[in-house]
C-alpha cells in the first residue's frame, strides 16, 4: 500500500483548518487545499495555516480554487458541510483520479452523493472535535475529541482496512485524534443522535452548546429535553439493529463538563447548525435529524421529538424565504 504523501483538504472552514493546520505541519506531508473563494485561497498561500488553543502549529499550503492547479494526491478529505457536498465533489470531477475520498461529514448519506461523481474509493468518517475559525488563515482548537473512520462499503476491495489504518496513523502523528472501525456505524450512529439533539436544540432556542444542556434537575432545564431527545434516538438505533459504541447523553455531558482551550473557561460551543440559523444559512438538518426521522419511519418506530425538532428548523429555514417577500 503507497504512504500518503500528499493530501488535499477541500474545504477550510473550522474542522478543515484543524485538519489543514496539523496535517500540514507534518514535515513529510505535502498539504493542498481546495477552497471555494480566490481571497481564501491566496491568504492561505501567503500566509499558511495557524492553529492556537489545545495546539501551537503552523503549516505552509498550496490552495487553489481549481483542483487542476493541486496536482495528484494521495488522499482527499472532504471537509465541506453537508450542504456544500455535491458542489465540491462537482467541482472535483475527472481530478485526482488515483486519489481515496474520506468523508467528514454530520448524519447519513454524502457518500451517495460522491459515488454519483467519481469511482475513488470512499471511507467514511465522522468527528467530535471542534475548533473557532479565527480568519481564513486561523483557527483555534478547542474541543480535542476523536475523530473515527471506517469503510463506507464493507464488501468493496477499496481502500481496505490496511489504508484506512494508515489514515487513522497519519491523523494521529498530526497530533489530532482518530480511531479506525471496521464497522463504523456504532460509533456513526451515537454521533448522529448526539448531533442531532444538540444541534437542532440549539437551532430553535439560539442557545450554544453549554453546560445547560446537561441540567435536568428541575422542569424548565432544558437538559430534559436534550435527554429525552436522544433516548428516542437510541430507541430507533436499537429498532434498527445497532448496537452503539457510546451513550450519547454521556458524550453530552463529558463535552459540556470541559473547560475552553484557554484555561477555566466555561465551555459554550457555536454547533454549526446555530451558526447557520443566526447567519439565515440553510442547515444540515435534513442529513441529520431528517436522517433520523427517515430511520425512524423505515422500522416503524415513532420519533416525535426528531420530528418535531426537524420541522422547527425547516420552518426557520421557510420563514427566511417567507419574509424576504415583505422586505423593503
Amino acid at each position: 500500500m503507497p504512504e500518503i504523501k500528499r493530501v488535499c483538504i477541500v474545504g477550510a472552514g473550522a474542522i478543515g483548518s484543524l485538519l489543514v493546520g496539523h496535517i500540514g505541519a507534518l514535515p513529510d506531508v505535502e498539504m493542498t487545499v481546495l477552497v471555494r473563494r480566490d481571497g481564501h485561497a491566496a491568504d492561505l498561500n501567503e500566509n499558511g495555516l495557524k492553529v492556537t488553543g489545545k495546539s501551537d502549529l503552523r503549516a505552509e499550503v498550496l490552495a487553489s480554487t481549481d483542483p487542476a492547479d493541486l496536482g495528484e494526491v494521495d488522499l482527499v478529505i472532504l471537509a465541506t458541510k453537508t450542504t456544500a457536498v455535491e458542489a465540491s465533489v462537482q467541482k472535483m470531477q475527472g481530478h485526482f483520479p488515483n486519489a481515496t475520498v474520506m468523508m467528514i461529514q454530520n448524519g447519513l448519506g454524502c457518500e451517495r452523493v460522491v459515488r454519483e461523481y467519481g469511482d475513488w474509493p470512499i471511507i467514511s468518517g465522522l468527528t467530535f472535535m471542534s475548533g473557532v475559525r479565527k480568519s481564513d488563515t486561523h483557527v483555534d482548537y478547542e474541543l480535542d475529541t476523536p475523530t473515527w473512520i471506517g469503510p463506507w462499503d464493507r464488501e468493496a476491495e477499496r481502500p481496505g482496512y490496511d489504508y484506512i489504518q494508515q489514515v487513522e496513523a497519519l491523523i494521529n502523528r498530526s497530533g489530532l485524534i482518530c480511531e479506525a472501525y471496521e464497522d463504523l456505524r456504532p460509533v456513526q450512529w451515537s454521533k448522529l443522535i448526539f448531533n442531532s439533539s444538540v444541534n437542532a436544540i440549539g437551532a430553535v432556542t439560539n442557545t450554544p452548546h453549554a453546560p445547560f444542556y446537561a441540567d435536568t434537575d428541575n422542569l424548565s432545564d432544558l437538559g430534559n429535553l436534550v435527554h429525552d431527545m436522544m433516548a428516542e434516538g437510541v430507541a430507533i438505533a436499537k429498532a434498527q439493529g445497532i448496537e452503539l459504541s457510546s451513550d450519547p447523553w454521556a458524550m453530552n455531558c463529558k463535552a459540556v463538563s470541559q473547560g475552553g482551550s484557554h484555561g477555566g473557561d466555561v465551555y459554550a460551543h457555536v454547533t454549526s447548525m446555530l451558526d447557520d440559523v443566526r447567519n439565515n444559512s440553510y442547515t444540515e438538518v435534513d442529513w441529520i435529524t431528517g436522517s433520523i426521522v427517515r430511520a425512524a419511519r423505515e422500522v416503524g418506530v415513532p420519533a416525535p421529538i426528531h420530528e418535531t425538532l426537524y420541522r422547527l428548523v425547516k420552518g426557520i429555514e421557510t420563514g427566511w424565504e417567507f419574509n424576504s417577500r415583505f422586505e423593503h
